[in-house]
């Protein structure tokens, strides 16, 4: 499967690059969040993204295409994640893969145990219109 286009944020990027420089670059988290921001086609300002485009502290809504579960998650940087609560972090396989997701695109999500799961971004519940709080 092709990975669908991404829209991210300059301030994203620019912040998202500077966690990954802070950390081992040899981390499977870190490369694919690398990964995921090199593949970028669209970069625009924090107050121009559109709504339905996934950001850093977005709230989601997705479904697992097998299974019919939804899930609700905010992605959010690694010291702010919690799974009790939905906050997945941008490192998570999960996380990297829901950044600059539009509305209606699919990701292919690895599981536990080998399983790759198929999630469909239903809606983008709440994205921060400053881009978010960020760890300094």
């Amino acid at each position: 499967m092709t990975a669908p286009s991404i829209t991210l944020t300059r301030l994203d990027v620019q912040r998202l690059e500077r966690l990954i420089e802070s950390l081992d670059d040899t981390l499977p988290g870190v490369i694919a969040l690398q990964t995921e921001l090199d593949r970028a086609d669209t970069l625009v300002g924090h107050d121009e993204v559109p709504a339905d485009v996934v950001t850093m502290n977005s709230r989601v809504h997705c479904r697992e295409e097998g299974s019919g579960k939804d899930y609700h998650l905010t992605l959010v940087y690694p010291k702010d994640a919690n799974a009790d609560e939905g906050k997945i972090s941008i490192l998570a396989p999960v996380g990297s893969a829901l950044l600059g997701l539009k509305v209606g695109q699919h990701i292919d999500w690895p599981a536990p145990g080998g399983k790759t799961l198929k999630l469909t971004l239903l809606e983008v519940e709440s994205q921060p219109a400053n881009g978010g709080a960020f760890p300094e």
